[in-house]
């Protein structure tokens, strides 16, 4: 078989130029036009044919056939950007506004990589990959999109697998791999309570309903939720993170506006949660002589790997970097990831890429000074081609 980790390793320099381009030129959303475009490009040069553009209104959905019969690959990176300053003063650093501060303008230059190592070796290669470059990760809508304009058919995709670099999960050094057995990253709710009451003067708050105190009251029942109801193995959060009402310091406001989010680790807890946040808004509301209008917008549900395709991951890993150097992550991460939508239809697996310095340099995700160690970018397409080319 082709040696997949010396190739990977002979064209960092190529994923490096391709990352520092697409960081340099940040987009958000579903606006990641120009980023699409060079992506594209990019692999047109590489000779790959079957390249569909516009899907999902700005997504790349690129097809590599292998010359031995087989199953179909999903291979996803997301795009997108942040609506952020950046601050980490580097030569290639983005000056429209946006920055790529959580890793995807790596995700996008290793999946390019992964492209050009298994162009190289197509007559190894089983059935398809789908390589699957995906808009508007951050507010969960480009998954979503991407499927409804048939991402994953025509070949349907059997199997999909993805990453996250940088430094979300502790653990795991540069160079080395992440993996988890099930639940690896939470289901995402975004909710607006609207409580009414009946306005009036502060002197007089006998004669009005409060929703301000409704709101509060609600407030310290939600938490319930997690600290009585649910299991304490498990996880589940409940944040209320703005709270807006009134006008003037002597005025009770006849409504206020409650905001916040709802994270939970199994489409189970989800269910749960989501039920007795609704039925706690409303009947604390009414118990107060008010009532609550209940919105929940769900973003990407919780990220499950499969266990077989994680088992594959594990050995594709191990190939590269060494089973030393593959560690399985045993914390889950209560943020969410758009790639979740993929794995609700199709089996999959998503693993953690740390690209961390060990030191000062290494700043949160999400942060203006956000940045990630080039040198092992290398082990992203490298463990994405192996696993294509071994896991059937």
């Amino acid at each position: 078989m082709v040696d997949v980790k010396e190739r990977a390793k002979a064209l960092n320099g190529k994923v490096i130029e391709w990352r520092r381009h697409i960081h340099a030129n940040p987009e958000l959303g579903f606006e990641t036009v120009g980023t699409a475009a060079y992506v594209a490009g990019k692999l047109r040069e590489m000779g790959v044919e079957k390249i569909r553009e516009g899907v999902g209104k700005s997504g790349v959905v690129a097809l590599i056939e292998g010359e031995k019969p087989g199953k179909v690959l999903g291979i996803r990176a997301d795009m997108d950007a942040l609506n952020m300053e950046e601050q980490t003063g580097l030569p290639f650093a983005a000056k429209n506004g946006r920055m790529h501060a959580c890793g995807h303008d790596a995700h996008t230059a290793m999946l390019l990589g992964t492209a050009e190592i298994l162009m190289q070796c197509r007559d190894e290669l089983k059935g398809a990959v789908k390589l699957i470059f995906q808009p508007s990760e951050e507010n969960g809508l480009g998954g979503p999109a991407m499927i409804a304009d048939g991402a994953l058919e025509n070949p349907k995709v059997d199997a999909v697998i993805g990453l996250h670099t940088g430094n979300l999960w502790k653990g795991a050094a540069a160079g080395e791999i992440g993996y988890c057995f099930g639940s690896m990253m939470a289901a995402t709710d975004w909710f607006v309570v609207t409580f009414h009451g009946k306005g009036g003067h502060g002197a007089t708050p006998h004669l009005t309903v409060d929703p301000i105190s409704i709101a509060c009251q609600v407030q310290t029942v939600l938490q319930t939720i997690v600290s009585r109801e649910t299991n304490p193995l498990g996880s589940a959060i409940v944040s209320v993170c703005m709270i807006q009402g009134g006008t003037a310091d002597n005025i009770i406001a006849p409504s206020c506006t409650m905001r916040g989010t709802l994270r939970t680790l199994t489409p189970e807890s989800r269910k749960y949660v989501q039920g007795r946040f609704t039925q706690i808004c409303e009947d604390v509301a009414r118990a107060m002589k008010g009532s609550a209008e209940v919105s929940i917008r769900e973003a990407p549900p919780a990220l499950i790997n499969d266990r077989g395709m994680t088992e594959k991951l594990i050995k594709a890993a191990s190939a590269i970097v060494g089973a030393d150097r593959v560690h399985e992550v045993h914390e889950p991460s209560m943020g969410g990831e758009d790639m979740a939508f993929f794995m609700e239809k199709a089996p999959g697996t998503f693993f953690f890429h740390p690209a961390t310095f060990g030191g000062e340099r290494d700043f949160p995700h999400h942060h203006p000074k956000f940045d990630l160690n080039e040198d092992v970018f290398w082990t992203g397409p490298a463990t994405f081609a192996q696993f294509a080319l071994t896991w059937q």
